[in-house]
């Protein structure tokens, strides 16, 4: 089994390198865990003080879930995944069976941030963007998927996205093994990574898309 965290900021393009590392492996060979899924349950906070939740901080996160599902996988054993609601900032009742595979990734704006974590990791990598590019991304995605105004958007970046990724996620870049420029548009960082995968697991090279 290989385990992989792949971080990097919002708007990266850490979903596209994960999408296509998925779509270039044989079906049923990964197991994807989101970070996102292991947000803290937050049904204690006051529905009107959710609002203020910082989910770009470290602890926003349930770090000891987190390691401890990605131990019983990496032990063959099975995990029930929790999942998440925006809407309502809090867990749900509801989990995802997962079954151990090959690979397992880990993708989040955070996923080379906590040591333990890290230590369950046999390959370590960072969707490294401009910071340009990330913000237009972003307001793309907000805009369009989420409703938000233009200046919504920014207001959100200046307060949190941005100094939360020069305070956290930036400086985890320093443990990655591998660094992808320019996110899911690099094919050649994305093939490397691919190769890294075959050759590990003994599977037969395919080609490079």
């Amino acid at each position: 089994m290989l385990i992989i965290g792949i971080a990097g900021g919002t708007g990266s393009g850490k979903t596209t390198v994960v999408k296509k590392i998925i779509e270039s492996l044989p079906p049923g060979e990964v197991v994807l865990l989101p970070q996102d899924s292991y947000y803290k349950d937050n049904s204690h906070v006051p529905v009107e003080k959710r609002q203020y939740i910082n989910f770009d901080h470290p602890d926003a996160f349930d770090w000891p879930l987190l390691s401890e599902q990605v131990t019983l996988l990496k032990e063959g054993k099975c995990i029930e995944q929790p999942t998440y609601s925006y809407l309502t900032c809090c867990r749900l009742p509801e989990t995802i069976h997962i079954e151990p595979r090959d690979v397992v990734i880990i993708e989040g704006i955070l996923a080379l941030r906590d040591p333990q974590l890290r230590d369950l990791m046999d390959l370590k990598v960072f969707v490294d963007t401009d910071s340009d590019e990330r913000l237009i991304r972003v307001i793309q995605r907000d805009m369009i998927e989420r409703g938000r105004t233009a200046e919504a958007v920014m207001e959100r970046y200046t307060r949190v996205l941005k100094p939360m990724h020069l305070q956290f996620i930036e400086p985890s870049k320093r443990y990655a093994d591998l660094i992808i420029p320019e996110g899911g548009s690099n094919q050649i960082a994305i093939n490397i990574l691919k190769m890294f995968i075959e050759n590990n697991l003994g599977l037969p090279h395919t080609d490079n898309q």
